[in-house]
């Protein structure tokens, strides 16, 4: 009878002897503990790493923006320099020829305008307005409404809606 209620079932006593050695010691814990820390620690600093990285790309893809943020229009130019180039060293005379070599320039470069979004401003017979003109003088005319542009000493450009240069106008005012 002292042998059933000491050990009345040995699978029971292995089960509890299994309980207790699984239990984790203050010692596992604190091991288990530190060993978490340097992981947070090591991904905390892989983390800032990355950060730094990204930083540093991100600046130099900024900055090259800037540095090239003319190519387009630079590349769009040279074959317009070099058709002045070749004007400059005709020695033909031939006055046609010189015009129609310019007219050729003109029109490359208002194709290199457009591949660019540099649009004219060219506002004859519309009303002024400040934000697109700068009017240089006014004149007395009857034939058109009061602050009508009436001629353009210098046409203005935009590039994608953001004004490069206003239109420099002369305006109309009603006769005093």
């Amino acid at each position: 009878m002292t042998e059933q209620t000491q050990n009345p079932n040995p699978e029971e006593q292995v089960e509890t002897t299994e309980n207790i050695e699984t239990t984790p010691t203050i010692e596992s814990l604190q091991e288990e503990i530190a060993q978490l820390q340097a992981q947070l620690k090591d991904e905390q600093l892989r983390a800032l790493a990355a950060k730094q990285n990204i930083e540093r790309r991100h600046a130099e893809e900024l900055q090259n923006a800037h540095k090239f943020a003319g190519t387009a229009f630079a590349k769009e130019m040279l074959p317009i320099k070099d058709f002045l180039e070749m004007a400059l060293q005709d020695t033909s005379g031939n006055f046609d020829a010189l015009k129609t070599g310019v007219e050729m320039t003109l029109k490359q470069l208002v194709n290199a305008f457009n591949a660019v979004h540099i649009v004219e401003i060219n506002p004859i017979g519309q009303t002024f307005d400040p934000n697109l003109h700068q009017a240089m003088k006014t004149e007395e005319n009857d034939s058109v409404e009061p602050n009508t542009v009436i001629a353009v000493m210098q046409k203005g450009y935009t590039l994608n809606d953001r004004i490069l240069r206003p239109a420099l106008v002369a305006t109309s005012i009603a006769k005093l």
